[in-house]
């Protein structure tokens, strides 16, 4: 009888580790769990606890579901003959077994129907149904901000007091607190202290810093580029907070070009849009160079320190996204990833077709958003609920650009080097590697004709 039923357990064993399973449990019971498994955008193996891909970001769907399935009965096996006979019969032998079976299908049945409703036609018509579609991101379970004066301890034993919250609680991006180090007295507050969902995209920011912004990473660059400074962002400290949340310390970085615009009412100077973009492009080609892209680029994450307005940040890898994990691009998909994924108003096309975002993705939101910045907004700024319909504009104007630029000058002057830029950004085929230089020598000459460098300190005059 035992061996009859340990043939049973072999059998069940073996038939579901060829499905990528792998079997634990005790002798009397066998419990099949999954340990691993892939990222379906890159293939990447991953921990089967991971709700982000840490190579290419993309969001895991469930791929399990647990089926309890009764019993298996173990009768003996003994023969006539060996039958006692008015002997009670044995006793059958029950081994409780739990299968996982895989999901036939990755996408949620919602995620499928807003797919199949964005891309059932043309992307210049869509049907009227299809434009109400919302290009926010929802947030089911908005995160409780944590008490301020709290006291959060790292990985490294550091203690950061938590001061003061910065942003609404029902921020998309992560929660900001000033902060400083140390549990003890009041003290300067140095420091900022990023908080959000343990799984959420924080992972993903968390894991592109450790990944490919270390600072000997970025010291390396700087001495083989002969530069003095790239505003790529430090991360000091991450940590969790009650098995709940996930917390990066950054130092503080000083004031997001969002709240200098916010603060003025003003667009900014063409200096000081020249010499952002330039100080832009030095960051994404050391970001591209590393295989990520940002994906995210906008003002509130555009960092300049008041007190030294040499350093401009570009801070915010919640999409930072691999593209070219190992050297190999990823392929064009449209509807590979969520559509209109990020700040509608400055993604790229591709990103509004949910194709995963590649280089020319980043130089593209740049220029929309140094064009909201240099003229206040943009031709489809006050149409940003309805995503589909951002993105015909956005097709429209990228395959008419003097239409755009004449757009642009109705409200001010428009330097003709932005217009080269976009120029040169919008015929990038998808997998094409910018020439960097050639983007910043653009610019540069645009600035040496104002009577600056890419590098002087950033001119914050505001235009009257």
């Amino acid at each position: 009888m035992g061996g009859s039923a340990q043939r049973l357990r072999y059998s069940l064993r073996r038939s579901l580790t060829r499905r990528g399973r792998v079997a634990s449990g005790a002798e009397e019971g066998c419990v099949i769990r999954m340990i691993f498994k892939f990222c379906p955008e890159c293939g990447q193996k991953i921990e089967a606890t991971f709700n982000f891909c840490p190579s290419c970001g993309f969001k895991i769907p469930k791929e399990e579901t647990e089926e309890e399935v009764q019993p298996v009965s173990v009768q003996s096996t003994a023969s006539p003959a060996q039958t006692v006979p008015n002997a009670e019969a044995p006793k059958t032998k029950r081994t409780p077994v739990k299968i996982i079976h895989p999901k036939r299908e990755l996408t949620s049945p919602k995620k499928k129907r807003e797919l199949e409703t964005s891309f059932q036609s043309s992307p210049t018509k869509l049907s009227p149904a299809s434009r109400n579609v919302k290009g926010k991101r929802q947030k089911i379970n908005p995160l409780e901000p944590i008490p301020e004066q709290t006291v959060l301890t790292d990985q490294n034993s550091k203690k950061w007091k938590l001061v003061k919250l910065l942003t609404p609680s029902d921020s998309e991006s992560g929660l900001l607190y000033s902060a400083q180090q140390g549990a003890g007295h009041s003290q300067p507050c140095k420091y900022i202290v990023k908080v959000d969902a343990k799984d959420g995209r924080i992972f993903n920011e968390q894991n592109f810093l450790q990944r490919a912004a270390k600072q000997s990473k970025v010291d390396k660059w700087l001495k083989s580029h002969m530069m003095k400074f790239l505003g790529i962002p430090t991360c000091v400290g991450f940590g969790f907070h009650e098995n709940i949340c996930r917390f990066l310390v950054f130092p503080n970085l000083g004031n997001s070009l969002h709240s200098i615009l916010d603060k003025t009412k003003k667009p900014l100077s063409d200096k000081a849009i020249l010499q952002l973009s330039y100080r832009m492009i030095d960051v994404l080609e050391y970001i591209h160079t590393n295989e990520y892209v940002h994906a995210d680029i906008k003002p509130e994450n555009i960092y300049v320190n008041p007190n030294d307005l040499e350093q401009v940040y570009l801070v915010g890898y919640y999409f930072a996204f691999r593209y070219c994990p190992d050297g190999k691009h990823v392929e064009y998909r449209e509807g590979s990833r969520t559509p209109h994924e990020g700040t509608v108003e400055l993604i790229s096309v591709d990103v509004h077709k949910g194709a995963g975002p590649s280089r020319r993705s980043d130089l593209e939101t740049l220029g929309y958003c140094m064009l909201k910045a240099l003229c206040g907004s943009l031709p489809w700024s006050d149409n940003v609920d309805y995503p589909n319909s951002v993105m015909e504009t956005k097709q429209k104007y990228k395959a008419d650009l003097p239409s755009l630029f004449k757009y642009c000058s109705g409200k001010r002057k428009f330097p003709e080097e932005l217009k080269k830029y976009l120029q040169q950004v919008m015929s990038l085929q998808y997998d094409e590697e910018p020439d960097y230089e050639e983007l910043k020598n653009q610019l540069k000459g645009g600035l040496e004709r104002l009577g600056m460098s890419p590098y002087d300190p950033l001119d914050l005059i505001t235009t009257k």
